[in-house]
């Protein structure tokens, strides 16, 4: 399709859009918006609060790994090898 065809039938598109007013539900739409009530219950179990050990044991997983990013990474080795 030629560029005026498709501009042509995109306006077309476009002030039908603008023009029909569907029966909208507004309802639904306020619902989708902004999201299940928080204050309902929903049946679900609230979820465990987390210990102070499980705590410390995502700390240390951290710290392994950055382990092996040092601040001495030797990054000369990485520039000879692009100029080869």
């Amino acid at each position: 399709m030629g560029r005026g065809r498709q501009k042509a039938k995109q306006t077309k598109v476009a002030r039908e859009l603008k023009y029909f007013s569907p029966d909208t539900d507004y309802n639904a739409l306020q619902r989708e918006l902004h999201g299940p009530d928080p204050y309902r219950q929903t049946g679900r179990q609230p979820a465990p609060e987390a210990t102070e050990s499980d705590v410390e044991d995502d700390s240390d997983d951290d710290s392994e790994d950055w382990s092996k990013y040092t601040a001495t990474d030797d990054y000369d080795d990485w520039s000879s090898k692009r100029r080869a």
